[in-house]
């Protein structure tokens, strides 16, 4: 269920009796696991590519070895293979993950991408993943929808690629949606705070639903 793979991740960013309040959310949970993903990394360059300090980097790897999904060594943080599994099914909900350049659509200074593999049928009004990625730090958010053969945004296309051409191509040159899959793009105006607006938008949409 995505519900009890949701509940696991947020449990790791949560706050452990008796320490101190966490100072990171889920999304930095995933960009950490996003890093290790690739090599092993030390947690000086960790902290310093997530943008969080000292002791808040301390706190997220300790949380993420107790959770046995990273072990620490001298080469720096890496997955264990429970952890690798976790980071799988990251990115099977989200496949794509992508800077966008400005657009009639995406007019903020930085513009980060993501493509949520089979939710169209999980956004309503749009405005539930709009506003979690305002809250993320987004000056502005877009939530696109793939259905019939056509690119939505409710309540204001029913066909970008008839009405913003230009930001249609420019979008489909770098994501390929399938039926019922989701753009959602977070601009901001530095590319840290889009890419955590993005993620948190999406991570918005794994409402519980069972994984197809």
């Amino acid at each position: 269920m995505t519900s009890t793979f949701k509940q696991f991740i947020e449990s790791i960013a949560g706050e452990k009796a008796p320490g101190p309040a966490t100072t990171f959310s889920v999304s930095h949970i995933f960009y950490a696991l996003e890093l290790m993903a690739e090599r092993p990394i030390g947690r000086n360059k960790l902290a310093e590519k997530l943008s969080v300090g000292e002791g808040a980097i301390r706190t997220i790897t300790n949380h993420l070895k107790d959770a046995d999904l990273i072990v620490t060594s001298k080469t720096g943080c890496t997955l264990t293979a429970k952890g690798l599994s976790i980071w799988k099914k990251f990115e099977k909900f989200f496949p794509t993950r992508v800077e966008i350049g400005k657009t009639e659509l995406t007019t903020a200074e930085h513009n980060y991408a993501f493509l949520v593999k089979n939710s169209g049928h999980k956004v309503k009004s749009g405005i539930e993943q709009r506003d979690a990625a305002i809250v993320a730090g987004a000056q502005r958010a877009v939530v696109i929808v793939s259905k019939g053969g056509h690119l939505i945004i409710e309540s204001v296309s029913n066909s970008i690629e008839k009405e913003f051409p230009k930001a249609a191509n420019q979008i489909l040159k770098v994501i390929q949606p399938e039926d019922n899959d989701v753009i959602i793009i977070a601009g901001a105006d530095i590319l840290q705070k889009a890419k955590h607006a993005a993620f948190a938008a999406s991570w918005a949409l794994l409402d519980g639903d069972k994984e197809k």
